[in-house]
């Protein structure tokens, strides 16, 4: 089955402002385009994927997407993670795919082995990857793409739920360690950097940005550079 992956990506300017009692805005800046980096390079290890399509109004993101030959679809609104996932649904639907994965750019963790697991054992099927809280989305696999409309944000499980039961799509609830984890809050940075501490090699170049942090005195937990 051809798959896109798409990413949407909000204004690194503008991203991670509840980290604000933790971080000053350029940290955070760092700290989200360090993520989306790692988040970038793993889905482009990921053999099933036919394209990965970034959709994003942001100049460093376009840079970084166009860099690592990846299409970039503008967003030039920015009214929304749900809504930046539609401009990937219909290009995905212009372009003949039979599948698109959505996933977050702020969950570093993500393994391409994991993400092929799932794709390969979700031939014509959906799936619905939560938080780590069991309440919110953290991956969506439609098939077809617009298989029933995303809706991210708070307790957006349950709302994609009842949308695939609403639309009779098959699909499943799947939990997917490496991907349970994004970072919206100081108590999910402080997991990140736990996980990091026990994983040689992972997530390169947010380990980067959290061992800078951590010299800088911003972040209490920093991960050693060449842990």
């Amino acid at each position: 089955m051809r798959t896109i992956a798409i990413l949407p990506v909000k204004s690194f300017g503008a991203a991670k402002q509840r980290l604000g009692e933790l971080l000053a805005g350029g940290s955070r800046r760092a700290l989200a385009q360090a993520m989306f980096a790692d988040v970038l390079t793993a889905l482009r290890h990921v053999p099933e994927l036919s394209e990965v399509a970034v959709v994003t109004g942001d100049r460093a993101a376009e840079w970084a997407a166009r860099s690592e030959r990846v299409l970039v679809l503008p967003d030039p609104a920015e009214d929304g993670q749900s809504a930046a996932a539609q401009i990937g649904v219909r290009h995905a639907l212009a372009e003949g795919f039979d599948r698109a994965l959505l996933v977050p750019g702020d969950a570093p963790l993500l393994d391409p082995a994991e993400l092929s697991v799932l794709l390969e054992s979700h031939n014509g099927k959906a799936a619905i990857v939560p938080d780590r809280h069991g309440t919110g989305t953290n991956a969506l696999l439609l098939s077809p793409p617009d298989a029933f409309e995303p809706s991210f944000g708070p307790d957006s499980l349950a709302r994609h739920v009842a949308a695939a039961e609403q639309a009779g799509v098959g699909f499943s609830v799947d939990d997917l360690p490496s991907l349970t984890l994004d970072v919206d809050t100081p108590d999910d940075l402080a997991e990140v950097a736990r996980r990091l501490d026990s994983r040689r090699g992972l997530a390169p170049q947010t380990r980067g940005a959290l061992s800078q942090l951590g010299r800088a005195g911003a972040f209490p937990a920093p991960v050693p550079a060449g842990a």
